[in-house]
């Protein structure tokens, strides 16, 4: 019985094959007026309103489909944008930074070969603390006793004297800026030879003021500022500073000519932007021992 069905299905599908070639032959062979032809016009003609009418149908279907896809692709592209633009920010603000910091330590490298630093045998070190209100004096360092840092020893910038260490432990620091009300400088001015002291002003980190320079000394704006270096026997006189360290430039007198004079002046270090500072760490030739100022 199974081997009858068998052999009548073979035979059904080679008739329906046999059907299908006799039909194409005659189908091409014919004339366009052909019977074949006028068959598949008039089935063309009867299943066409229906294909349009299901594809007018099914069109808000295909649309919805569209946008959900092209709203999914459109998030993706967005989500891919997005990471794009954080790559590239990220390179960008580390460029940014590398050459800000880069520009830092070449100015401190170009210290190194100074006349006035000889001898002082500089430890570069990077800002790790600083208080964010303006009137904050004190910032951290990340070198420390290991790296031969003392109280005591003084601390520059590529611009300009920054402070002294006041508190050194094995890794860390301790700055006190030239802004802060414990600290004063023995100072000159660079244009006349002009003796002082610098001391902070009650402005903030942009305010600093000489005093002691004299009624006879003239002293104008704009001319500069630098440490004296004092090497007096008298430990009194002695300076933990070099000579010739630049502290900032004269932005007014008041009282001038008189035992009053006092002198505004603006430090040249940015103090509230410090990333990178040096410690002098040995006493130049011309500074003996310890120091107050």
């Amino acid at each position: 019985m199974y081997d009858k069905s068998v052999r009548r299905r073979r035979i059904t599908l080679a008739l329906l094959v046999a059907s299908s070639l006799l039909l194409l032959t005659v189908y091409f062979g014919e004339s366009a007026g052909g019977g074949l032809h006028s068959v598949q016009k008039g089935v063309l003609e009867v299943v066409s309103p229906i294909q349009e009418g299901a594809s007018r149908a099914l069109k808000p279907v295909r649309d919805l489909a569209g946008w959900f896809g092209d709203t999914l692709d459109a998030k993706g592209d967005v989500d891919d944008l997005r990471k794009q633009n954080a790559q590239l920010r990220a390179q960008s603000v580390a460029g940014t930074e590398a050459v800000r910091q880069n520009g830092q330590l070449q100015g401190l490298l170009g210290l190194d070969g100074s006349k006035a630093l000889q001898g002082t045998q500089p430890v570069t070190a990077r800002v790790i603390g600083q208080d964010p209100t303006i009137w904050d004096s004190r910032i951290q360092i990340d070198k420390g006793t290991s790296a031969g840092v003392r109280a005591g020893q003084p601390v520059i910038t590529a611009d300009g004297l920054a402070g002294k260490v006041t508190f050194a432990s094995g890794g860390a620091a301790i700055v006190t800026l030239i802004t802060d009300g414990d600290v004063s400088v023995t100072a000159r001015v660079s244009e006349n030879g002009a003796p002082g002291v610098v001391e902070p002003g009650q402005g903030g980190p942009s305010d600093l003021k000489m005093k002691y320079t004299g009624r006879e000394m003239r002293i104008e704006e704009g001319w500069t500022i630098v440490t004296a270096g004092t090497t007096s026997d008298s430990e009194r006189l002695q300076s933990i500073y070099p000579p010739g360290i630049p502290i900032g430039e004269v932005t007014s007198v008041q009282d001038g000519g008189t035992d009053a004079q006092l002198i505004d002046v603006r430090p040249f270090a940015d103090l509230r932007r410090l990333e990178f500072v040096q410690v002098l760490t040995a006493a130049p030739n011309g500074n003996r021992g310890a120091a107050t100022r």
